[in-house]
């Protein structure tokens, strides 16, 4: 079988790269409150105005911008024109036995193995499903292994559940590096923001994807086949563009659910939302309207939360319980204090804030008690483990059953992360968040405080008097706090997911029965 070609759309490149030429950036521009016009990003808190995340991109309509647009806008034609054709080299029949597992496809979507025998359209075995991740941040897993447990609990053996990273697994280098630039990103917050919102438009990400495509489409295929599934769901933003393509150009789109679970709370980039997928999960209404604007249809989108781990919907043990085990106070307040899985961020001085502010000089004694979760940081853990402290105060390092930790504690210092938040709101904890990385996180801030589940600083000593007063004169706005986070939690959300599926599947599958004349 030959490989594919595709037939270029006719286009003027010389006349494009003229245009794009005569484009000025015009940085003079500014909005009332000091930033630019063009591109702007940012997130204030001030006591005379609410809370805002506010993140813009915006091209004038006049002169050479104008001329510029319309430039990109015939651009992004010629590059959605290759991104709906098989990539270059891509066999359109079939992906070959070896890469295949030893199975081939029938030109129909129908999976067969070598004897012509229907392998995902068995209604007898087990379903297969394949979630689609990438450890680019601890919350895409834990979405990723809270789906997988849901699958066990609701359904047993009549579903196999397969997690992989498409682009660490299943791509060659560099592209099998993505987590690794993604923590260095990250590291560096200014070049990680010029990342995040250089990729936004569609232009950009669009050609970037098409491009990306011709280099590794046969990977992909191969890592798709290698699991034979009947339902793929994504939990990345990077995850649904290329393997679409590969499924579309395959013809595997009609017998393959391929759905998308956003893990991002509130703010979220682009790449999140295609419009080939069967079902974009939403956690919130704020994403349901950004996958809207993407073209998304009402039918597709389902509004569920985000899906956190299953322990979570279990009812809570009593808290004295919880500290005993965990070696705490049985009586004081206490506040749970982290950083994700790698225990990021002021966590030192926040505790060490924490240690002074909670000790009450006049009587000698503690007011609270300070619970420290370090995650992978062992440097940081035993370095607070040495220190001296007024206060009880536990140290642990990585930890499984964030449930309990939780549980054990009244409210909860941590960065923006939206997993933790939607635990912290499940558990009823007022939330204190003193980071948040730019982007995807940046919402989530205003989420918290306009929704009065909680409040922001970076200060650590602002943070502990925050606690120190809701321990004291202001435990009324704490338990108000931890109503509202109540009201908002979503604790049955990633069990509506995996139900919804469940319906898809059946639907996908179901034969309308052959009726005999009498």
């Amino acid at each position: 079988m030959q490989p594919s070609t595709v037939t270029k759309e006719p286009t003027n490149p010389f006349r494009f790269v003229s245009e794009l030429g005569s484009f000025v950036f015009n940085y003079s521009r500014h909005n009332r409150d000091g930033h630019s016009a063009l591109l702007t990003n940012y997130l204030y808190f001030d006591a005379k105005k609410k809370p805002k995340a506010v993140a813009s991109l915006s091209l004038s309509t006049k002169g050479s911008a104008y001329r510029f647009r319309s430039a990109l806008n015939q651009f992004n034609r010629a590059i959605k024109f290759h991104c709906e054709r098989i990539p270059l080299s891509f066999p359109e029949d079939r992906v070959n036995s070896e890469e295949n597992n030893g199975f081939r496809n029938d030109g129909h979507g129908v999976l067969e193995d070598s004897e012509g025998v229907p392998v995902n359209g068995d209604s007898e075995s087990p379903k297969k499903v394949l979630i689609l991740m990438s450890d680019t941040g601890g919350g895409h897993r834990a979405s990723a292994e809270a789906i997988k447990a849901a699958f066990r609990e609701e359904y047993g053996d009549d579903y196999q559940v397969f997690v992989t990273d498409l682009w660490t697994d299943h791509t060659p280098w560099p592209f099998n590096q993505l987590p690794k630039s993604y923590n260095f990103l990250v590291k560096h917050g200014t070049l990680w923001k010029m990342a995040y919102y250089a990729s936004a438009p569609r232009v950009i990400h669009q050609s970037n994807f098409a491009a990306t495509s011709t280099f590794i489409a046969r990977d992909v295929a191969k890592g798709l086949m290698k699991y034979q599934p009947d339902i793929i769901i994504s939990v990345h933003p990077l995850m649904q563009h290329v393997p679409l393509r590969v499924l579309r150009a395959k013809g595997l789109l009609k017998n393959i659910v391929f759905t998308t679970v956003v893990t991002d709370l509130c703010t979220c980039h682009p790449t999140w939302f295609h419009k080939l997928v069967t079902r974009c999960y939403s956690p919130s209404e704020e994403v349901a309207k950004r996958a809207l604007r993407a073209g998304l249809q009402p039918s597709q989108i389902k509004v569920y939360g985000l899906p956190v781990r299953t322990s979570f919907v279990k009812p809570v043990r009593p808290k004295n319980e919880l500290r005993k085990e965990l070696g705490m106070n049985e009586y004081l307040p206490a506040v749970l204090l982290m950083g994700g899985g790698e225990g990021m961020g002021p966590i030192e001085a926040t505790a060490k804030a924490l240690g002074d502010a909670l000790y009450d000089d006049a009587h000698g004694k503690p007011i609270g008690q300070v619970l420290v979760i370090c995650g992978r940081n062992k440097k940081l853990a035993n370095k607070l483990q040495s220190v001296n402290w007024k206060i009880p105060v536990q140290v642990k390092g990585f930890v499984t059953k964030m449930e309990e930790s939780m549980g054990a504690c009244d409210c909860i210092i941590t960065k923006a992360g939206p997993g933790t938040i939607a635990e912290a709101m499940i558990r009823g904890l007022p939330i204190i968040l003193n980071d948040y990385i730019a982007g995807q996180e940046a919402g989530n801030v205003p989420y918290v405080v306009q929704n009065g589940c909680g409040k922001f600083s970076k200060s650590p000593k602002e943070i502990a008097n925050i606690v120190f007063q809701w321990f004291g004169e202001k435990q009324d706005e704490l338990k108000t706090m931890s109503q509202n986070a109540t009201r908002l939690a979503r604790p049955d959300a990633v069990f509506r997911i995996v139900h919804d599926l469940h319906e898809l599947v059946r639907q996908k599958n179901f034969v309308p029965p052959k009726y005999c004349a009498t």
